[in-house]
């Protein structure tokens, strides 16, 4: 059986290298298992309590995957949507006002009934905390400026305001949607300056004036 690994089917999407610097991607409709938030994810229980149900769910729909259509696959990585009322707070790294929607996608092959069974299956076997939480929706992002980041990720700011402010404008860009992360490192087991994050924006064209 073959094991489809999606960071390298979509390599544009889940596998850019450093050198690729920032640059644009188009963004197909994706499904995502997801979980709304708010608050700083370092010490906010919510959070964890997000990560671990979707994880478990992933991993559930997976072995379903594996052994119902004879799929397997690896889970894709974690990933995170930021914003906040105020999103200078983003700059200020006042984690305790930003909300967050954490999401894992699901493969295009699974359908809404196995989804709700594996939703079934995690409740009686692991009971995780945020489960009447998830939700199953899709993203359709478009065109999107990212770049690869490799560091902790406090140290996103500089790259960031290159992003937003000289790259985008530079082009004619202006961001549409919400502050999208990719985390491909596990920041239990990584050290914070070898973590590999990609940074996403949605774009739009500036309006003329």
């Amino acid at each position: 059986m073959e094991k489809v690994d999606f960071k390298k089917q979509l390599k544009a999407l889940y596998g850019p290298t450093k050198s690729k610097g920032l640059h644009v991607v188009d963004v197909p409709a994706m499904r995502f298992l997801m979980i709304d938030g708010h608050g700083d994810p370092n010490v906010t229980r919510s959070y964890s309590e997000a990560v671990e149900t979707l994880y478990t769910v992933a991993y559930t729909l997976k072995f379903a995957s594996k052994t119902q259509l004879d799929r397997d696959y690896t889970v894709p990585p974690l990933e995170g949507l930021w914003w906040a009322s105020d999103m200078q707070s983003f700059v200020t790294r006042e984690k305790d006002k930003w909300d967050w929607t954490m999401m894992i996608m699901v493969p295009d092959w699974i359908g809404p009934a196995m989804i709700a069974a594996a939703i079934e299956t995690a409740r009686a076997k692991k009971k995780p905390a945020a489960l009447d939480l998830l939700r199953v929706e899709a993203l359709e992002e478009g065109k999107a400026v990212q770049v690869l980041h490799i560091g902790s990720y406090d140290d996103e700011g500089p790259i960031l305001a290159r992003m937003h402010e000289d790259y985008m404008p530079k082009h004619g860009w202006v961001p549409t949607g919400k502050h999208h992360e990719i985390y491909l490192g596990d920041p239990r087991k990584t050290a914070p300056e070898k973590l590999r994050t990609i940074l996403r924006q949605p774009i739009k064209e500036r309006p003329e004036l």
